[in-house]
C-alpha cells in the first residue's frame, strides 16, 4: 500500500533523490528501484550533514570517503552525486546502465566523480570500506604532529542484508572490530528483503549481537526517521575505539505499491506503479527526472561547504608544510603515488651459480632492501608471514594504539611500533577480508597495500583480485608455494590450476619469476605497475641461473635466458621453477645434436606489451617448434608455442609425497622435457632412448606433435 508523507523541504529533497532513482530505473527498464526509495531518507542525512566532501573536488585527500557497498542501489549514488553538485550531468543519469555512460549498473570505479570503489558483488565494499579506515588510521599515525592534524576523516558506507550475509563480510566486520577501527561507520539498510524474498526465509540471527560480539558499536533505529538517524550517526561519530553499524529499519520501495515486497528489489517499478509512486509522495507526474529549485539549491549546498572544509584544510597544511617539511614532501609524494627517489639503490643482487635459493626467500630479501625506503609500503599475510617471507622486520605491527601488547601475544610481532603506524598487517586467517582490505587501501590512496598468502588459496581473494583489475587499483597480491612441489601437503595445498586461472583475468599483471634476481625484478615490476600484480613464488630452493648470453630482462615480460645465437631448432618456454628444468632440458638436447632456445617468460601481460620485433626475435620465426614447461595446467600455452607446439605440465591433481618425487612423478625432468622436443622434431627413436633413462614417470606429460596442442 502506498505511504503519503509531509511536504517539507527535508522531505522533498529526500524524495527528489527516490524520484530521480525511479526514472532513471524505469528509463533504463533495468535496475533496482528499491534500495533508493527506502534508503534515501539515512542516505540525505549523511551526505548533507555529516560527511564531509568536496563536490568540486573529488579527490581532496582529507575527505570522508563513502562506499555504497549495496551496488545493486547504484541509483542512490548516481542521484547524490548528481544533487550535491559533482561533474555527473542530469544527461548521465538519463543514460543509466546504457553503454558508455556513467552511469553503469553497478558503480564503478573511475567512470562518475565521487564514486571512490567499484561495487556489486556483495560484501566487497564492506570489506573495502575497512580497508580505507586502515589506511587512513596509518597515515594520521605516521603524518599528523601535535597542532597540525593532516590526516583526519572518516569512512561511511550504506550495507544491505545482502552484505552483512556475504563471508567477506563477516571476515572484515572480525578484523575491524579487532583493530578498533573507529572511524569507519556503516549504516545498515535492515529492509529484510533480498532478491529471492524475505530475509528471514534463509537469514534470521541477531545482527546487532553479532557485531558487538565482533567488538563493534551498535545501534539499532528507525531509518526513515531523520532525527533518529542524525542521533545515531552522531553517537557513532563520538565512538573513538569502536567501528559502527548503525541498524536502520527502512521500507525497501517506499511509497511504491510493491513496497515491502521482492519484487521492487531488481525489477523496474513499471510505468502505473511510478505513477503511483509519485502520487503517494505527492510528486508532479511530469516531467521526468525532475528537481525543485530549493531541493536543489539544498543538495547544491555541499559545493560551498566542501570549498570552505577544503581551503581550511589547505591552510593547515601549509602550516604544516613550513613545520614539517621533510614529512609534507614525502606525504604528497605518497599521494601522488610516486616512488622515492632511490628506492631501489641496494636491492640484492645474486652471482649465478651461488647457493640455490627459494624465490619467497628472495622476495623476502628484496622486502627487506626497498621497505625502509618506501614508508607507505604496508601490508601483511593472512597468518603466514613465515612461510611467505612478507614481514618487515623492525616496521612495527599495526594494531589498535590502547597500550602495549599482553606478553601472551608476543609471538608472531615482528619489532618496531605497536600501532596504527606500524606497517605489518596480521589479516589472520582471512583471505577474502585480506584481498577487499587491500583494495580499499589501494582506493584510499597514500599507501601501497599488499596481501599474502598460498598460492593455492588466491581462489579465496579471488574476487577481489578481479575487482581490483576491474579498478584499476595498485593492489599487489604475493601467492607462495606456487606448485606441485609443494609436496608432502597434498593436493589440497599443490596450486595446479591457480596460475593459469589468475592470467585470465584482464588488466593482472602476474609475475612468476625463475630465480632470485628475476623475483628482485618481479617486484620492480609490482611497485611501478600503475594497477594489480600478482607476484608467484616458490617453496622450494631454486638455482641462480646464468645470465651471461642472455637477450633481454625479465623487466620486459620474457627474455632469451640461453641459446640466442641464430635461429635454434626448438624453443623451450619456461615459468617459475620450471626454467632451471629447461636450461638442464636444453643441455641433455645439445649432447644429442639439437640447438635448443631456453626462454624465461615470467608475465605473459608485460611481455604481450613488447614491439612485436621483440617477441619474434625471442620466440623465433613463425613455425619453430616450440615446447612450453609449467608445473600447472597447459590450458592457455598454445598461444605462445604456435602451430608446432607441444607442451609439459600437468592437467591432473597432485599428490602428497616429497617435492622432488612428486615432480619426477608428474614428469617435471629433464629427461621428460627433452623427449617432448624431440618427438616434436620427429626424433622418436631418440626421445625412447631418452625415456628409457628418465627415473620418472609420464604421468605429467602432455600430448606433442605437429599441429599444436593445448
Amino acid at each position: 500500500m502506498a505511504v503519503a508523507i509531509d511536504t517539507s523541504l527535508e522531505t522533498k529533497a529526500i524524495n527528489s533523490i527516490r524520484t530521480l532513482s525511479i526514472d532513471a530505473v524505469q528509463q533504463a527498464n533495468s535496475g533496482h528501484p528499491g534500495m533508493p526509495l527506502g534508503a534515501a531518507p539515512m542516505a540525505y542525512v549523511l551526505w548533507t550533514e555529516f560527511l564531509r566532501h568536496n563536490p568540486r573536488d573529488p579527490k581532496w585527500p582529507n575527505r570522508d570517503r563513502f562506499v555504497l557497498s549495496g551496488g545493486h542501489g547504484s541509483m542512490l549514488l548516481y542521484s547524490l552525486l548528481y544533487l550535491t553538485g559533482y561533474d555527473l550531468p542530469l544527461n548521465e543519469l538519463k543514460r543509466f546502465r546504457q553503454l558508455g555512460s556513467m552511469t553503469p549498473g553497478h558503480p564503478e570505479l573511475g567512470r562518475a566523480p565521487g564514486v571512490e570503489v567499484t561495487t556489486g558483488p556483495l560484501g566487497q565494499g564492506f570489506g573495502n570500506g575497512v580497508g580505507m579506515a586502515i589506511a587512513e588510521a596509518f597515515l594520521a599515525a605516521r603524518y599528523n604532529r601535535p597542532d597540525h592534524e593532516i590526516i583526519n576523516h572518516s569512512t561511511y558506507g550504506i550495507v544491505s542484508d545482502g552484505d552483512i550475509m556475504e563471508g567477506v563480510a563477516a571476515e572484515s566486520a572480525s578484523l575491524a572490530g579487532h583493530l578498533g577501527l573507529g572511524k569507519l561507520i556503516y549504516l545498515y539498510d535492515q529492509n529484510e528483503i533480498t532478491l529471492a524474498g524475505t530475509s528471514g526465509i534463509s537469514f534470521t540471527e541477531d545482527v546487532p549481537k553479532r557485531f558487538e560480539a565482533l567488538g563493534w558499536h551498535t545501534r539499532t533505529i528507525d531509518g526513515q526517521d531523520t532525527d533518529a538517524v542524525r542521533r545515531a550517526l552522531d553517537e557513532a561519530r563520538a565512538e573513538h575505539a569502536r567501528p559502527s553499524l548503525i541498524c536502520s529499519q527502512t521500507i525497501i520501495g517506499f511509497g511504491s505499491p510493491k513496497a515491502n515486497t521482492f519484487g521492487v528489489h531488481g525489477s523496474p517499478l513499471g510505468p502505473e506503479a511510478v505513477k503511483a509512486t509519485k502520487e503517494a509522495l505527492d510528486w508532479p507526474l511530469t516531467p521526468p527526472f525532475y528537481v525543485p529549485d530549493d531541493a536543489l539549491a539544498l543538495f547544491r549546498g555541499a559545493e560551498e561547504a566542501g570549498d570552505a572544509a577544503q581551503h581550511e584544510w589547505q591552510s593547515r597544511f601549509e602550516a604544516y608544510l613550513a613545520a614539517y617539511p621533510t614529512e609534507a614532501a614525502e606525504l604528497i609524494r605518497a599521494l601522488a603515488g610516486e616512488l622515492p627517489e632511490g628506492w631501489d639503490a641496494d636491492l640484492p643482487k645474486w652471482e649465478a651459480g651461488g647457493k640455490p635459493l627459494a624465490t619467497r626467500k628472495a622476495s623476502g630479501e628484496t622486502i627487506a632492501a626497498f621497505f625502509p625506503k618506501i614508508p607507505t609500503f604496508i601490508g601483511g599475510s593472512a597468518d603466514l608471514n613465515p612461510s611467505t617471507n612478507t614481514g618487515m622486520k623492525g616496521a612495527g605491527d599495526f594494531q589498535r594504539p590502547d597500550g602495549n601488547p599482553d606478553p601472551s601475544i608476543q609471538q608472531g610481532l615482528l619489532g618496531g611500533p605497536w600501532g596504527y603506524d606500524g606497517r605489518n598487517i596480521h589479516f589472520g586467517v582471512r583471505e577474502h577480508a585480506m584481498g577487499s582490505a587491500v583494495n580499499g587501501m589501494a582506493a584510499h590512496g597514500g599507501v601501497i597495500p599488499f596481501g599474502a598468502t598460498f598460492l593455492v588459496f588466491s581462489d579465496y581473494c579471488r574476487p577481489a583480485i578481479r575487482l581490483a583489475a576491474l579498478s584499476h587499483l595498485k593492489s599487489i597480491f604475493v601467492f607462495t608455494h606456487d606448485s606441485i612441489a609443494v609436496g608432502e601437503d597434498g593436493p589440497t595445498h599443490e596450486p595446479v590450476e591457480q596460475v593459469m586461472s589468475l592470467l585470465t583475468i584482464p588488466n593482472l599483471t602476474l609475475v612468476r619469476p625463475a630465480d632470485a634476481n628475476e623475483t628482485v625484478d618481479a617486484w620492480r615490476i609490482a611497485l611501478t605497475n600503475s594497477g594489480a600484480t600478482a607476484v608467484i613464488l616458490s617453496r622450494q630452493d631454486l638455482a641462480i641461473l646464468d645470465r651471461t648470453g642472455a637477450t633481454g630482462t625479465a623487466l620486459q615480460g620474457g627474455y632469451i635466458l640461453a641459446g640466442g645465437e641464430g635461429d635454434p631448432d626448438v624453443v623451450l618456454i619456461g615459468t617459475g621453477s620450471e626454467v632451471e628444468l629447461a636450461v638442464n632440458a636444453r643441455g641433455l638436447l645439445a649432447e644429442h645434436g639439437v640447438q635448443a632456445r631456453v626462454v624465461s617468460l615470467p608475465s605473459w601481460e608485460v611481455f604481450d606489451t613488447q614491439k612485436a620485433a621483440y617477441k619474434r626475435r625471442v620466440l623465433g620465426p613463425a613455425g619453430t617448434p616450440r615446447v612450453s614447461v609449467e608445473a600447472g595446467t597447459t590450458l592457455g600455452w598454445c598461444r605462445y608455442t604456435g602451430a608446432r607446439g607441444a607442451h609439459v605440465g600437468i592437467d591432473t591433481f597432485g599428490a602428497s609425497g616429497p617435492g622432488a618425487e612428486v615432480l619426477a612423478h608428474f614428469g617435471f625432468t629433464k629427461e621428460r622435457v627433452a623427449a617432448t622436443a624431440l618427438r616434436l622434431l620427429g626424433k622418436d627413436d631418440l626421445a625412447r632412448q631418452i625415456d628409457q633413462t628418465d627415473g620418472g614417470d609420464t604421468a605429467g606429460e602432455e600430448a606433442e606433435g605437429d599441429e599444436g596442442h593445448s
